[in-house]
């Protein structure tokens, strides 16, 4: 892709929250976010309207995902677990396995499972509707911040404090690569949407790498940002990558990772630190800060 082909526009900007945004994700016609300000919110994609559904709790919302049957996973900063069935709008488990606060929730579809991950360096997979807990690992690896499944749901990867990358297989749990990534912690990753041997991981330390993860070579290493890379997301079937950052930018990529576009406040972007992005669809997506502000971008 030319990098004079590239035109992301803003679409629309979302003002409602009482503090930072942590957590966004998209389902349907809906954008869901999770704040400082301790509510879960849901806003129309069509308008920016907010809608009627929102959650009222005791502690900031760190982590949330949802799953095919439409049960909402929320994490909060003291740990607690919730379950919600959306559709009832009523909450179906409530749990406090985690004792710290919950960073990163996954879903994987194929197996039917979501992943936990803590503060602490702990990582807790149930049943999708939270009937039961299937395995407890506490890794003590520090902050996990971030979780992401392969594309046929047979692995998945966390970002871990330590600096280390570990990725799973999702049968029996059983650890079977350990990437030594990020010397100041390993904060985001991706496994590459268009080659399944490579995943790109980004770090405190401000760097993006793009690893071999089966052999754990390291094919590339950029200074992308100037501080944490908190997200690595990507668009348009994978052919581009974008990422997000403390350092208040958003930044897209080509599959092979080269540069292509920053989005910083000039360009209408966020003023404070960028914590989460999420796709509403090949061609456009949903930032979040701790500026109180959700952007749609349309490319």
């Amino acid at each position: 892709m030319k990098k004079l082909k590239l035109i992301l526009k803003k679409s629309k900007e979302i003002i409602g929250h009482a503090g930072a945004i942590y957590a966004c994700i998209t389902k349907g016609d809906y954008i869901y976010t999770g704040s400082s300000d301790k509510y879960l919110t849901r806003w129309r994609i069509s308008d920016g309207s907010q809608d009627k559904f929102a959650i009222k709790f005791n502690h900031s919302v760190y982590a949330m995902n949802i799953t095919k049957e439409e049960f909402l996973v929320v994490g909060l900063s003291n740990g607690a677990l919730h379950f919600f069935d959306i559709n009832k709008r009523k909450e179906i488990k409530f749990y406090t396995q985690h004792k710290k606060g919950i960073f990163s929730i996954e879903y994987n579809l194929i197996r039917d499972h979501i992943y936990v991950a803590d503060a602490d360096g702990n990582l807790s997979v149930w049943e999708s509707d939270g009937r039961k807990l299937l395995i407890y690992l506490p890794l003590g690896c520090g902050k996990v911040r971030s979780i992401d499944i392969f594309n046929d749901g047979s692995y998945f990867a966390l970002a871990c404090q330590d600096g280390n990358i570990r990725v799973f297989e999702s049968e029996y749990f059983n650890e079977v690569s350990k990437i030594y990534a990020h010397k100041e912690g390993a904060s985001s990753l991706l496994f590459h949407p268009l080659n399944n041997n490579q995943l790109i991981s980004g770090g405190k330390d401000a760097l993006l790498k793009l690893w071999d993860w089966r052999s754990g070579k390291e094919l590339k290493s950029i200074a992308a940002h100037n501080y944490a890379i908190y997200r690595i997301s990507s668009i348009k079937n994978g052919e581009l990558i974008v990422t997000a950052s403390r350092d208040k930018n958003i930044k897209l990529w080509d599959s092979s990772l080269n540069i292509l576009r920053r989005i910083d406040y000039k360009q209408g972007g966020h003023n404070h630190s960028v914590n989460d992005l999420c796709t509403i669809n090949e061609n456009t997506f949903v930032s979040c800060s701790d500026d109180k502000r959700i952007i749609v971008w349309n490319l």
